[in-house]
């Protein structure tokens, strides 16, 4: 049982990465991102998740600074954007990323989105291990890929991927995806667990919670946490961001989990991988 917020999950190159941390998607430049990282920071998150795209790893960069929390107890994620998949285009843009964030080094560095119109992310995969064999990224992974291009990055580079960051919640539970990666030894990570929000609306969610004593969205980020997934809940808000972080004093029941898994009706909010157009 995953008991504590300072819990983390080990990836296949022996990297050690938090359960929890917060993912900061919309989220604004500036002093909107610098006081959500903080107030996560302060509740005892360890893992920040930003983009590239994003347009908020200054500001995530500055939080990080000022926090006073050592730089090695810290896992931060960025990715690469789907106009970069080029080989050096890449190592420039993770270069860029560094840069905006200030750091060193990255713990998690991304492929944002396969695009397969471009048919370019086995050249951005190319270069990820070229920047992870050269000790700038601790661990390196994809986002957003499915099985079948997965298979093709690995066929192509006999190197797994550590991690695989997909859209991941009650509507859409991606069983066959995350056995794949189990037998693979990929991570699986869940962004918009929460369905934006949507997890309130759920009836069977709610009664779940009512249960417990604790909210619709404290019991579905221990549902991904049970069902072996990373979860980077996305907030501005310090209560919310908080109250999201107290998901390590219950677990849920093999009958629960069950209920929950069996609200899957393979709902995307974001559009299919597969279907992704190529934006700049």
């Amino acid at each position: 049982m995953i008991k504590n917020i300072s819990d983390c999950t080990t990836l296949n190159n022996g990297v050690k990465m938090p359960w929890l941390g917060l993912g900061v998607w919309q989220v604004n430049d500036g002093p909107e991102v610098e006081r959500a990282v903080i107030a996560a920071i302060n509740a005892g998150y360890r893992s920040i998740d930003t983009a590239a795209i994003y347009g908020n790893e200054r500001g995530v960069g500055k939080a990080i600074k000022d926090s006073g929390i050592p730089r090695e107890e810290l896992f931060i994620t960025t990715k690469l954007w789907n106009a970069y998949h080029d080989y050096d285009v890449a190592l420039k843009a993770f270069d860029d990323s560094l840069k905006s964030l200030g750091l060193d080094y990255i713990d998690l560095y991304l492929i944002h989105w396969p695009i397969p119109a471009r048919k370019k992310y086995v050249e951005a995969w190319k270069a990820l291990i070229k920047l992870y064999e050269e000790g700038k990224v601790r661990a390196i992974g994809v986002s957003n890929f499915h099985i079948h291009h997965i298979e093709e990055i690995i066929n192509a580079t006999g190197v797994i991927p550590a991690v695989n960051q997909v859209e991941l919640h009650p509507y859409l539970t991606q069983k066959q995806l995350l056995e794949y990666c189990k037998k693979r030894g990929i991570q699986v990570e869940a962004y918009s667990p929460l369905m934006r929000g949507k997890v309130a609306s759920i009836r069977e969610i709610s009664a779940i919670a009512e249960k417990y004593g604790k909210t619709p969205a404290q019991v579905v980020l221990r549902w991904h946490l049970q069902n072996g997934v990373v979860v980077i809940p996305k907030s501005v808000h310090e209560n919310r961001i908080r109250e999201n972080a107290d998901i390590f004093d219950f677990e849920l029941s093999e009958s629960d989990m069950k209920e929950i898994d069996n609200l899957n009706i393979n709902k995307r909010f974001l559009p299919d991988p597969d279907k992704m157009n190529y934006t700049g």
